[in-house]
């Protein structure tokens, strides 16, 4: 898929592509196809090139990119006969956070994430993918009916954060993140978490517990973003590549230290380049990682899954 939105260490990319179609214009009249092909050739060295040797910050950005699949994306193409459920039975629905019954294999599974929007108005709409409480509670509220019907669930985390402002206080957000922590901690139905994109602090791990955690390979996951680190620390947004450094927020540094456990590939320049390529691999690792999981009895299960997040952060001298 052809990507409209150019980040600025794609523009070399860039500038070689639109010669090599400025040169095709003249390729009826002139004799030039073996420098094209040279071009061609070029721009997928200079592509591989650069992705290969990513910043952290170079990550978050593909992580942001407009164009990469979100959570309805993966739903619709990665399973079957998606039926999105809606509302918390408490206030209302929340868009930010979709959810709803579908086949992976033929075989039943609750599908659980965040929700961006592709443009203004959408974004409006789903809050830039920031729940209020409401989402949560919709989500626990999935997670609860997954486990009545033996359903494995599949949660896709891209979010910047849970929505921080004083309604969403006033209606619980902590608490309704941390009902989710302690239900998903202890539901009896496998559970596979895969962030897409942005895992920002509480708002990603409100529907994060489970027993395998994967990383889109361009995705990031922290306590917090590089801008408000930066603001913290620094006082300014200025300094967000040195906070991204610092954090260590992408899929090699996560799961270097146990907070994730499997890396997913993706294709060259982002999973937005190629999305059909990107829905076909993580509909193959979530049938494998399910079917691994489905055959361990379910108090193992949740023991496993608890003592998984009680030995993070935990060490000796």
């Amino acid at each position: 898929m052809a990507s409209t939105i150019t980040l600025e260490f794609e523009k070399p990319i860039v500038e070689l592509e639109k010669k090599i179609l400025e040169m095709r214009s003249f390729s009826d009249t002139l004799d030039i196809e073996p420098q094209i092909i040279e071009l061609e050739a070029q721009v997928e060295r200079l592509r591989e090139e650069i992705y290969r040797d990513l910043t952290r910050w170079q990550r978050v950005q593909i992580a942001r990119h407009p164009d990469r699949p979100y959570t309805l994306d993966y739903a619709t193409h990665c399973f079957e006969g998606f039926v999105e459920l809606h509302g918390d039975r408490n206030f209302r629905d929340d868009p930010a956070i979709v959810g709803g019954t579908a086949l992976l294999g033929g075989k039943p599974v609750m599908v659980i994430g965040h929700q961006k929007g592709r443009d203004t108005k959408t974004n409006l709409y789903r809050n830039f993918g920031m729940p209020n409480p409401e989402g949560y509670r919709k989500a626990h509220r999935l997670l609860s009916l997954a486990e009545k019907f033996n359903m494995p669930v599949v949660c896709f985390l891209d979010t910047p954060g849970a929505y921080p402002g004083l309604e969403a206080e006033e209606r619980g957000q902590a608490e309704a993140i941390a009902k989710n922590l302690l239900l998903m901690s202890q539901l009896k139905v496998p559970i596979v978490i895969m962030v897409i994109g942005e895992g920002a602090s509480g708002g990603a791990l409100g529907i994060g517990i489970g027993d395998r955690v994967l990383m889109l390979e361009n995705s990031w996951y922290s306590v917090i973003a590089p801008e408000s680190c930066s603001s913290i620390l620094w006082r300014s947004w200025e300094y967000k590549e040195q906070a991204a450094e610092a954090l260590k927020l992408t899929a090699p540094d996560l799961l270097e230290v146990g907070v994730i456990d499997r890396i997913v590939a993706e294709p060259v320049g982002g999973a937005h380049r190629n999305p059909q390529n990107m829905f076909d691999s993580v509909q193959k690792i979530l049938s494998e990682e399910i079917e691994v999981l489905q055959k361990i009895n379910s108090t193992t299960l949740v023991n496993t899954r608890r003592n998984k997040f009680y030995a993070m952060g935990v060490w000796t001298e």
